[in-house]
């Protein structure tokens, strides 16, 4: 017995729908924000959380005056709620932390579309604080491209579990930049950073978190592509969250002159 071309073609068919679903399916869930996630979205007496269309806002309930701020940038297809945990730490540590959601998720050129760019510095015009802007994953190519397009609005960079920047040039950058990897994400690996590593400064202090990976970085399910991490993932967002809060108190005092960059494992 012979198969027929068109049978040949509708199993083919069959088969690549079902696995288009199954990999739609667990797409959903591995970047579905978890309940940790959803339960720092609430407002409290440390931290007023205020979501809106163009950002979500983690504001201190006694903020400090002239307080450095932070605008951050999710990972791509990643439910920006799952970054809630990592802001409210900032928050309560006396910082505002503004999360700006991407065009569908970043996915089909959400990322890429300038209309990120204008939002964000919309964001930050008429405040009067310095900015770190930070992202993780796509949200660092965003992060980058941001920082690039408005240098003189920036007063640091972070970049965590992300090989960004390779669409844009930041070796002469004029502001601090932190780059923080998991040496358990495959994604963002570092040996991906390396081959970027020429166009960000000289001055780069790179963390890199031994037992992390690259879903951890966010609270949300295990995403494709990645391994598993070997701690858990409150400590990871600690880490994290630790290099964001240093970043933001560096730029509230004077920047001491350095010419080496840095490297070191937490």
């Amino acid at each position: 017995m012979t198969l027929s071309w068109a049978k040949i073609r509708k199993a083919w068919a069959i088969a690549g729908s079902t696995a288009l679903v199954i990999f739609v399916g667990w797409s959903l869930l591995a970047f579905r924000a978890n309940a940790t996630a959803r339960e720092a979205l609430r407002s409290d007496d440390e931290v007023s959380v205020h979501i809106a269309a163009e950002a979500w806002t983690f504001e201190p309930a006694n903020p400090t005056a002239g307080t450095a701020s932070l605008l951050f940038f999710p990972g791509g297809l990643v439910d920006p709620a799952a970054y809630a945990p990592l802001m409210r730490t900032v928050a309560e540590n006396g910082h505002r932390a503004l999360i700006v959601p991407l065009p569908r998720r970043g996915a089909f050129g959400g990322a890429e579309d300038p209309a990120v760019l204008r939002s964000a510095r919309a964001l930050i015009d008429g405040h009067d604080t310095r900015w770190i802007v930070a992202g993780h994953s796509k949200g660092g190519k965003v992060a980058a491209m941001f920082a690039h397009a408005h240098p003189g609005e920036v007063d640091g960079l972070v970049l965590l579990g992300t090989s960004h920047p390779r669409d844009v040039d930041l070796a002469d950058a004029p502001f601090p930049v932190l780059q923080v990897l998991g040496d358990r994400d495959p994604i963002a690996s570092l040996a991906r950073a390396d081959r970027n590593r020429h166009k960000l400064p000289a001055t780069t202090s790179r963390v890199v978190i031994a037992g992390g990976n690259h879903s951890q970085f966010g609270d949300y399910g295990f995403q494709p592509g990645d391994r598993f991490a070997t701690m858990p993932r409150q400590e990871q967002r600690r880490r994290a969250a630790r290099v964001l809060l240093d970043a933001l108190e560096g730029a509230d005092r004077p920047r001491a002159p350095s010419t080496n960059v840095t490297e070191h494992t937490r």
